[in-house]
């Protein structure tokens, strides 16, 4: 078998990736750096940029599946064209296309986006004639690179020797599936909602807004009057307990 090279072994479009990986740290809604503070953890535009440049063959490549250089073809062109457009080589037009839809695909806006995902699925699976492999990582960590490899539909395993590692990947990639498109059980959401509406993950969300507001008012309820408001009414959510010990040495 003829080895084809991949994108990400000829370029990529790092300054974007490279912006909106940066754009992340100041994102706090939905993003998995809510769930638990992870000290390594992996942007997921930079993951799912180089899980996709990883797969798909660079356009250069004589062997490319021609399915493969169609779809290509069908990206939009970049706005604004580049200088020399129309006398460029075909290669070179179609890896601009390639960065074009790169561009779109790490926006942290588009991580959820069916067309843009779908769009990156149907190249992957061209380029890897219908099979493409499963991505292990063996050190997960936070869990980015196993939960961006489900998003790209990739077949995804992971391990770490931290269990606090272990437990955030489960929690991200290993349990959300077993609820997905399922509507939410607890009592108060089955009564209101259309129960046939609910898609991927947002009857498990409910879920654990339901009943995480259920466990702060039974812990308000029990340990309440050890949080006292402070002197201007602010609520507090912790107490920091000092001592002072005195050295046993007198000198």
């Amino acid at each position: 078998m003829t080895y084809r090279k991949k994108l990400i072994e000829v370029a990529l479009p790092l300054d974007e990736i490279n912006a909106q990986s940066s754009r992340e740290k100041s994102i706090r809604h939905g993003h998995p750096s809510t769930l638990h503070l992870w000290w390594a953890r992996r942007p997921l535009a930079a993951c799912r940029a180089v899980l996709f440049a990883s797969l798909v063959d660079d356009p250069s490549e004589p062997d490319a599946p021609p399915g493969l250089l169609d779809r290509m073809d069908e990206l939009p062109k970049p706005d604004p064209l580049p200088a020399g457009w129309d006398g460029m080589p075909e290669d070179k037009r179609r890896r601009q296309r390639l960065f074009t839809f790169i561009r779109r695909l790490v926006r942290w806006e588009n991580s959820s986006d069916e067309v843009i995902l779908g769009t990156a699925r149907r190249l992957i699976l061209a380029a890897t004639d219908g099979n493409p492999p499963p991505v292990l990582d063996p050190f997960c960590g936070g869990g980015s690179i196993p939960l961006e490899a489900q998003r790209l539909s990739l077949e995804a395993h992971g391990s770490d020797l931290n269990p606090v590692a272990v437990m955030i990947t489960k929690a991200l990639i290993e349990l959300p599936p077993k609820f997905a498109g399922e509507p939410p059980v607890n009592p108060q959401s089955r009564k209101t909602a259309d129960l046939s509406s609910w898609r991927g993950a947002q009857g498990l969300a409910e879920d654990v807004r339901h009943y995480g507001a259920w466990m702060r008012e039974q812990a308000k309820e029990r340990i309440g009057y050890l949080y006292p408001a402070g002197p201007d009414g602010e609520t507090v959510i912790a107490w920091l307990w000092a001592r002072t010990v005195r050295c046993p040495n007198p000198a």
